[in-house]
């Protein structure tokens, strides 16, 4: 039996459907009589387990158990998928020899790998390489099988990505979230090589709003005469001139003043002035290319508002009514086998989609536009409408919107190339050089299908007459705008995840920038919508009238965070690395224990890290440290950040402490002792019932009596078990007590603060 692990269901239906007759039973699909079956993953069905899966105590977070660095690495299956695991596991015991039907891609490869590995699998494995699920491309993939073992430099980088954003993530956000809560922070500070680079970015962007000084600065536009019309130009000041600032603004209204006044002296009798040179080029704009995730979250962000998750979501369930290929692709190229397809397609959209009818007559598929291109596909294709009939009136709102983006973006590449011919006429008068451009459409082609959407229009430039080099033409008219320098624009959703995509553009080593633009930027198509949302659900980022503003924590984490976590260089720098993986000049091991030995360096600044106290934050009254809001059994309270030297605590009240409530306080005096049951450090405090001893270890919870600055520290003399521990008579107030700790109902007089063990002997005697 060959047995085929496909990366998803999808992926999985497709090679079932070229491969004969088959059955669909539990998990899996049964072909040729069970020669062959076909069964899938969902992705990733194995995940990285926790660090207390390597040791209990980790379950506690404590700076001095860090770094936590896993001798041999432990996977575990997700929740979610142990059915279908189960099914995986019976299937690869009962095959004969197992094809990888993974992504053709480093995950891809890894994640089909991973199971077999799991599973203690021997058996022989092949590879299939499927970029398209059309017929033609499935039939021919399935003809071309690789062995499994020429892809274990891809399955290890792939691997070596997974745990050094482990270790990143675990280690890091423990130290870094356990420094913050001393700070007064109430909520964890998550670190991820990904993650955290866009929230900087969110910061960065902030910061430069903050600090930007609006400049006025002016502009010079002026009118020439010509015997076939009015030329428009505007004036084209020389770099080297008084009064411009370092971005070429002229700051001065006076110098162009002066310059206007020049002019019409020169030129008000109408000559003095002349067409120095004409240009005219004839320009082509390709049909713009289909969507790729990426570019149809950015563009519906502009448009409609929508969000990468809401874009994600809808185009997940059109592909699940099989109206659209898969939605998490981040290529915008389309494989030539499917052109064959397009009359189908095409005549759908005629019948099915109204708003596209008009235009499917002036569609020509034999028009091959530069998005059909074999060499640009990755591991999977652009988005596409197919050609199942769609029933666009049933559509929701949102899921009418996308799917006629991408049915428009399709029809594009049907339609010609958009020409115009672009003039440009430099007038000069007065030693002053003045320019003006124009655009004339000669075919307006493919853009004829975004003529009505005004968010997709080109505005077509001014339009310039009919002149000659050498004309003459007279001063018509001037003016001077004044205008003002802007800030940059604070990110949307839409616009950080472009930034992300295109993550080189913000590189603090510039020689990186070519490594980060061949990777695609930072975070994949199917992750890059769930980081967002994790910025804002882990309280980053908020959103205001669609703007995304940095929090407090945020600005906190960019400033005490090294730089090499904050920006995005880390990633070009990896991606360098596992690429030399992937070609087995170098290798997993030496990759990670350069991780760790980065991990190692900064754990030690960390440790070191003085956080600023968040602004505004309520102060403990007992020892002055930052109060943090904390969730107990009893809901939410404010606890000290100098827990457990200083035990204070109030009531919440609607989010603030409520200083008003009778406060429970007790702190550590300084004085220390050695913890008779575990061997750690007992501590004095003084709480709001009076001075005791308390062992440092949460887990040991041993208490003792305190007498004259020492803890009395007696056995019980009659079990040996327990502690004796004071106790005020309940019956006679002001009257004292020992008891054993152990419960052994040994009762004792108290003697000047101590247990009175001679008389209790005596009394034994007697």
């Amino acid at each position: 039996m060959r047995l085929f692990i496909a990366e998803k269901p999808s992926l999985a239906r497709a090679i079932a459907e070229n491969l004969g007759k088959g059955k669909k039973g539990n998990g899996c699909i049964t072909l040729n009589g069970g020669e062959d079956v076909v069964t899938w993953c969902f992705g990733h069905i194995l995940e990285q387990c926790d660090p207390s899966a390597y040791d209990e105590k980790y379950k506690k977070w404590n700076l001095d158990d860090l770094p936590i660095i896993p001798k041999t690495w432990k996977l575990s299956v997700k929740k979610d998928a142990k059915d279908q695991f189960k099914v995986i596991k019976d299937l690869i015991g009962k095959a004969d020899y197992i094809v990888n039907a993974g992504d053709p891609d480093r995950e891809g490869q890894l994640l089909v790998d991973e199971v077999l590995e799991y599973c203690h699998n021997s058996k022989p494995v092949k590879r299939i390489l499927l970029n398209a699920l059309d017929s033609k491309s499935v039939k021919q993939a399935l003809h071309d099988l690789r062995d499994n073992a020429d892809f274990v430099g891809l399955k290890n980088s792939a691997r070596a990505r997974s745990e050094a954003d482990w270790l990143v993530g675990m280690n890091l956000t423990r130290a870094f979230t356990i420094k913050a809560r001393e700070a007064g922070y109430d909520s964890v500070v998550s670190v991820g090589r990904v993650q955290t680079p866009t929230m900087a970015l969110v910061v960065r962007r902030e910061k430069q709003i903050k600090s930007f000084h609006s400049v006025t600065h002016y502009l010079t536009e002026v009118l020439w005469k010509h015997e076939n019309g009015t030329v428009a130009t505007k004036w084209a000041m020389r770099k080297d001139m008084d009064g411009l600032d370092a971005e070429g603004h002229l700051l001065s209204k006076t110098i162009a003043e002066g310059m206007l006044q020049k002019l019409r002296a020169v030129a008000g009798s109408g000559t003095g002035a002349q067409i120095q040179k004409v240009e005219k080029k004839n320009q082509q704009d390709g049909q713009r290319l289909p969507y790729s995730l990426s570019t149809l979250q950015v563009e519906a962000g502009r448009k409609y508002g929508y969000s990468p998750q809401q874009v994600l979501d809808t185009m997940q369930e059109l592909y699940e009514k099989t109206y659209t290929t898969y939605p998490r692709s981040d290529c915008e190229y389309l494989p030539t086998n499917q052109l064959a397809d397009a009359p189908e397609v095409l005549g759908m959209l005629k019948t099915n989609v109204p708003a596209l009818a008009e235009f499917i007559p002036q569609a020509d598929p034999k028009i091959v536009s530069r998005a059909w291109n074999d060499k640009k596909i990755s591991a999977h294709h652009a988005i596409v409408p197919t050609s199942v009939p769609v029933s666009f009136a049933a559509l929701t709102e949102i899921q009418q919107r996308l799917y006629l983006m991408v049915a428009r973006a399709y029809l594009a590449q049907f339609f010609p190339i958009h020409t115009y011919l672009a003039t440009k006429i430099a007038v000069s008068c007065a030693d002053e050089l003045f320019v003006g451009t124009g655009k004339t459409i000669l075919e307006n082609g493919w853009r004829a299908l975004y003529q009505k959407e005004k968010n997709d229009s080109d505005e077509e430039s001014a339009v310039l007459p009919e002149v000659s080099e050498g004309d003459s033409v007279a001063f018509q008219d001037a003016k001077i705008k004044e205008a003002q320098t802007k800030p940059p624009k604070r990110f949307t959703e839409a616009t950080l995840l472009q930034a992300m995509k295109e993550i080189h553009k913000y590189v603090k080593e510039k020689d990186l920038s070519t490594e980060l633009k061949e990777c695609k930027g930072i975070g994949t198509e199917a992750t890059r919508a769930g980081i967002i949302e994790r910025l804002k659900s882990a309280g980053f980022v908020s959103v205001s009238k669609k703007e995304l503003l940095p929090t407090e924590k945020a600005e906190m984490a960019v400033s005490i965070l090294p730089e090499s976590l904050t920006y995005p260089d880390t990633t070009a720098v990896w991606e360098k690395e596992l690429d030399e993986i992937v070609n087995q000049t170098t290798d997993l091991p030496a990759f990670l224990e350069k991780q760790e030995g980065k991990i190692r360096s900064i754990l030690e600044m960390a440790k070191k890290a003085a956080i600023p106290s968040p602004k505004n934050a309520a102060l403990c009254p007992n020892c002055g440290k930052p109060l943090r809001r904390r969730k107990g059994k009893n809901g939410y309270f404010w606890g000290c950040s100098g827990y457990p030297d200083c035990k204070t605590t109030f009531p919440d009240a609607k989010g603030k402490p409520d200083f008003k409530a009778k406060k429970k306080s007790s702190a550590a005096t300084g004085k220390t002792a050695t913890c008779p049951t575990c061997g750690k450090q007992l501590r004095q405090i003084k709480g709001s019932y009076g001075v005791f001893w308390g062992c440092e270890d949460r887990n040991c919870k041993t208490t003792f009596n305190d007498h004259n600055d020492k803890p009395v520290i007696v056995k019980c003399p009659s079990c040996g078990k327990g502690y004796l521990h004071r106790y005020e008579s309940k019956k006679k107030k002001g009257s004292y007590y020992w008891s054993c700790s152990a419960h052994c109902k040994t009762f004792l007089n108290d003697k000047d603060g101590l247990p009175d063990v001679d008389g209790w002997k005596a009394k034994q005697k007697g």
